[in-house]
């Protein structure tokens, strides 16, 4: 899909840097991010999952957890 996998966020909800190949954007501590991928199967379904993460001097941490699997998107134990 000709589309980016994720964005900055922020006052303006859909920021640069865009997290799309090609951008060569450092990520820095304090930067915030959705996530975005996406599965489409042209003119029939599409299916985007967004998290949210934020950059330390250690490296990314989520803001919200991605989903365990499709299958079990709340991690749940039968």
């Amino acid at each position: 899909m000709p589309h980016r996998t994720g964005h900055g966020i922020g006052l303006e909800i859909h920021e640069m840097p865009y997290l799309v190949r090609g951008d060569k954007t450092p990520l820095a501590p304090g930067m915030c991010f959705s996530n975005e991928p996406m599965l489409v199967i042209p003119k029939t379904l599409g299916v985007r999952l967004e998290d949210h993460f934020y950059m330390t001097d250690t490296g990314p941490k989520w803001f919200t957890e991605p989903s365990h699997s499709l299958d079990n998107p709340f991690n749940y134990s039968e």
